[in-house]
């Protein structure tokens, strides 16, 4: 018996590497070379290109395509039918293959359904990316970005909570309100937890 499981209307090519406990949804293909940690759900129609790597219990729901050059942390949240890209020009007529880039989901990031990432983008830790937001530049951690282009909007908590800081009284710290935990914001585009 597998460790991990696989509906059977999906094809999970040779030389994969899939941790144990991770489920591949209906007609899913995970192509040859990528590695899978434990305790992840692939939603259906999942198509994971050679050469990606996804962390643990990260969370893929239906219809996204991971291509090559994209790199998940652990306890990453994928939404429905987001997107990433890995060439910038595109063109039918000319191979581009040389200039993929690399796109970095770093832990906890969440990214909303029908969103788009472009390449070459870094994600930071726990960031949130509204649903349908296009995102065009890096984000920071705890990041709150939504919208076309995507905008730093505000902050999110490791929970998934906004995070509000007093804008008026010019605070520098906050608590999360569902969690208690605790943040400092060190200027308009970088915060991090207190302790």
């Amino acid at each position: 018996m597998s460790e991990y499981y696989v509906h059977e209307s999906s094809i999970v090519e040779d030389r994969s590497e899939i941790g144990p406990g991770t489920k591949i949804w209906h007609f899913s293909h995970i192509m040859p070379d990528v590695q899978i940690g434990k305790n992840c759900v692939i939603g259906q129609n999942t198509f994971i290109a050679s050469g990606v790597k996804i962390g643990s219990n990260v969370k893929i729901q239906n219809n996204v395509s991971i291509y090559d050059g994209v790199i998940l942390e652990d306890n990453v949240f994928l939404g429905p039918s987001m997107v990433f890209t890995n060439v910038v020009n595109p063109r039918s007529h000319i191979n581009r293959k040389d200039q993929y880039q690399i796109t970095l989901v770093k832990k906890g990031a969440t990214v909303g359904a029908n969103a788009t990432i472009v390449c070459g983008t870094t994600l930071g830790q726990y960031a949130f990316i509204g649903a349908g937001a296009v995102v065009t530049k890096e984000v920071p951690d705890y990041g709150l970005v939504y919208g076309n282009p995507g905008i730093l909007q505000g902050w999110m908590c490791q929970c998934g909570e906004r995070l509000k800081f007093n804008q008026d009284n010019n605070e520098n710290e906050t608590t999360c309100s569902s969690c208690g935990n605790k943040y400092l914001r060190l200027n308009d585009s970088k915060i991090k937890p207190a302790s």
